[in-house]
């Protein structure tokens, strides 16, 4: 049987109920890539999934960076629980690493995995892909966007791509990564053999926001708190057009 934790559903019930993520006859696919964070979504909408009154369906996918990674423990943890899983065999690292030679891979590579992912769940006849994006990676990508791209900018709970007709969803949005770590040990986690693994600009975010909470208590609550609270929104452009 999956293992979760009752915090980390209700947390997921939460967003999902905030963001209308799902509803009735939903086929979700998931973003299987055998980390901590896709393998606690994956076992938790397992779970929620038996604790609603409406009915969806649930497949896992894993995309294949490298073309020829071993799934066969994430193969047998989907079938212990009656999940499809499927693999998506690509040449992303190829493409990304040896013919491009990306100083700065991350985004490249996230986007050739998306695109893979949502063509295969419709291919499966999905019209969800739900991805293990949790509190920590919210935070992460504000600050990444204020730092790389000039811009007040992060990831949607909810978002539908209307040119490959599928709504991506992050159930996890609520999840903070300290309360999925007592879980990785449950699971058979794949080790990230990416050449850029801890090396990238979101690892450098990621540590400048673990010293500013430890500088500043709650911090990166406050700030999640901040990116969720619309109704305070209080920037610029709210400033245009105001006459004296």
């Amino acid at each position: 049987m999956m293992r979760t934790s009752k915090k980390i559903v209700q947390a997921m019930h939460r967003a999902i109920k905030d963001y209308d993520m799902l509803c009735d006859g939903d086929k979700v696919c998931v973003g299987l890539s055998g980390g901590k964070d896709s393998l606690t979504l994956l076992a938790s909408l397992w779970q929620y999934q038996k604790q609603v009154k409406f009915k969806f369906e649930i497949v896992a996918v894993a995309v294949d960076v490298f073309g020829d990674t071993d799934y066969s423990a994430l193969s047998a943890f989907c079938q212990e629980n009656s999940i499809d899983f499927y693999v998506e065999r690509t040449k992303i690292k190829q493409i990304v690493f040896d013919e491009r030679k990306e100083k700065n891979p991350c985004s490249l590579c996230a986007n050739l995995r998306r695109g893979v992912l949502n063509s295969t769940a419709k291919k499966l006849g999905c019209n969800k892909v739900a991805l293990g994006h949790h509190a920590d990676d919210l935070i992460q990508t504000f600050f990444m966007s204020i730092s790389q791209e000039n811009r007040l900018s992060t990831f949607w709970p909810k978002v539908y791509l209307s040119r490959q007709d599928i709504t991506v969803i992050r159930p996890l949005i609520y999840v903070w990564e300290k309360e999925i770590f007592p879980l990785a040990s449950h699971y058979p986690v794949i080790t990230n053999n990416c050449p850029a693994n801890k090396h990238s600009n979101r690892e450098k975010v990621k540590t400048i926001l673990d010293n500013l909470e430890n500088e500043v208590q709650n911090f990166k609550l406050s700030l999640h708190r901040s990116l969720c609270a619309v109704e305070r929104y209080n920037l610029l452009d709210k400033a245009k057009g105001v006459k004296k």
